[in-house]
């Protein structure tokens, strides 16, 4: 049985984790920037331990470069990485909705219609944190019955590392509506479980917003 002191620290340090996860997805930290342990401690009012923990487990995810007996460093921005995650994605992500639609039941079927009203909904507000995060839970939603822990697990963290990029990237109006309208026509092929159909459009879908995530990156 883990001591009250370590389950706080634990707690703690999850809690950071989740925050520091999210800012760095959302840019709120330059790309290559040495991150000061001292002012994250002031910044997110957290300890020593619990924010090392944090850290260490960012830099095993891939959302920090830990540097010996200097800190930690947020990873630069590079086409050549940017390629790779997207290429990834289509691979793995097509992989994952083909299985999705092969085993997901009713139940998936109405949390899918669900998330995409939501995506949606957001959409008419602005796009903002909130359809930022109605956006992440649409694609999980959309593989969630794949039948793989790791295969998810990955895919997450592919998405992760390819919102740094499409984050920072400017506004592409045009190509965002056929992005929406590509939301739509997965639930549509997903419904009728036509999988091959979903996955090259998933693979097209990953390939434009790649196109405009490639802008985020500073000539």
């Amino acid at each position: 049985m883990e001591l009250p002191e370590r389950q706080g620290r634990m707690t703690t340090s999850s809690r950071i984790y989740d925050i520091l996860r999210q800012d760095l997805v959302n840019g709120r930290f330059e790309a290559g920037e040495k991150v000061a342990i001292s002012a994250l401690r002031e910044r997110y009012d957290v300890g020593l331990s619990p924010l090392r923990e944090a850290l260490n487990r960012l830099a095993a995810y891939g959302l920090l470069i830990q540097e010996n007996q200097r800190g930690f460093r947020v990873p630069r921005l590079e086409r050549r990485e940017l390629e790779d995650v997207a290429s990834l994605r289509r691979e793995l992500e097509g992989m994952a909705l083909e299985r999705a639609i092969l085993l997901g039941d009713a139940e998936w079927e109405s949390e899918l219609l669900a998330a995409a009203h939501r995506l949606k909904r957001a959409d008419m507000a602005g796009r903002g944190e909130e359809w930022e995060r109605l956006h992440v839970r649409f694609h999980r939603t959309l593989v969630a019955p794949c039948g793989s822990i790791w295969l998810l697990r990955f895919i997450e963290q592919l998405h992760d590392q390819f919102d740094r990029y499409r984050r920072l990237a400017p506004e592409a109006p045009e190509v965002r509506r056929v992005l929406d309208a590509q939301h739509d026509e997965l639930v549509r092929l997903a419904l009728e479980r036509d999988g091959g159909a979903a996955r090259q459009l998933m693979d097209d879908h990953i390939h434009r917003s790649y196109e405009v995530a490639l802008c985020g990156i500073k000539a």
